[in-house]
């Protein structure tokens, strides 16, 4: 799994223009799916996303978590994360999950982060058109890959 991980004062999704998600602060969290991905990298990204420290305490410094600071959360699945660009300029989306595999993986990120945050999570609609507007406060963008945890 990757995530590209946006800490925002804003985020929503809208569909067709239809607002379906929205959130103040919190973290939009762009989610890319393979094949490969197991009910462990879900718990393991799940953890981290709710744990993740970059919320400012007392003193300005990133040292909160989303759990900390009671923040919302904003799940969208991206299959784009997963492009190969090193042979041509078409990008190649190959190491991305089919939807019949990716679907029900995304569905249960989504359920085990809502465990772990303790609420409701937004999300955006599989395979729609979707427009993801989002005030990115920072701005805070970090990347994780379940495959190559640093």
């Amino acid at each position: 799994m990757r995530a590209v991980i946006q800490r925002v004062t804003q985020a929503s999704v809208t569909v067709n223009e239809e607002i379906i998600s929205e959130i103040g602060s919190g973290l939009l969290v762009l989610l890319g799916i393979e094949s490969e991905d197991t009910e462990e990298d879900i718990i393991w990204l799940s953890k981290k996303v709710a744990n993740l420290r970059v919320f400012n305490d007392e003193e300005g410094v990133m040292n909160q978590s989303l759990l900390q600071v009671n923040g919302d959360a904003i799940v969208v699945s991206q299959f784009t994360l997963h492009a190969a660009t090193k042979k041509g300029n078409r990008p190649s989306y190959i190491k991305a999950a089919r939807p019949d595999i990716a679907i029900p993986v995304y569905e249960k990120f989504v359920e085990r982060l809502e465990l772990d945050l303790d609420k409701k999570v937004g999300t955006g609609v599989f395979g729609a058109d979707m427009k993801v507007a989002l005030l990115n406060d920072g701005p805070v963008t970090i990347q994780i890959d379940t495959k190559n945890k640093e």
